[in-house]
């Protein structure tokens, strides 16, 4: 079992940045895919960027490629997403998801992550 809590989320104004945590319990945080996805009201959850417990790498959508760092400690249990360069439509509630050795092919795929945080909102002013 793996509890996650994310922290960070708040109001920033366009072109700004912010660093969002997600913390987890457990001594097996290494052999999780960590992934962050967002969602807004009447939309389905979206991809925005994970990280493998395989090779450790990277990756993320096309929508926040180039603006948007995923990073994963291990000794710390925890996995951060740095946004920079943020927009209005960056705008929704950012979940953080885990699952145990999820492999690249499911990596996107928000039903393919077993455990959850409770999300933190993300508001972007113009």
């Amino acid at each position: 079992q793996v509890q996650l809590v994310e922290s960070g989320g708040g109001l920033v104004q366009a072109g700004g940045s912010l660093r969002l945590s997600c913390a987890a319990s457990g001594r097996t945080f290494s052999t999780y895919t960590m992934g962050w996805f967002r969602q807004t009201p009447g939309k389905e959850r979206e991809f925005v960027a994970a990280v493998s417990w395989s090779n450790g790498t990277a990756y993320y959508a096309d929508s926040v490629k180039g603006r948007f760092t995923m990073s994963r400690d291990n000794a710390k249990n925890t996995a951060y997403l740095q946004m920079n360069s943020l927009k209005p439509e960056d705008t929704a509630n950012y979940y953080c998801a885990a699952d145990y050795q999820l492999l690249l092919f499911g990596i996107r795929d928000p039903h393919k992550y077993d455990y959850w945080g409770q999300g933190t909102q993300v508001t972007v002013s113009s």
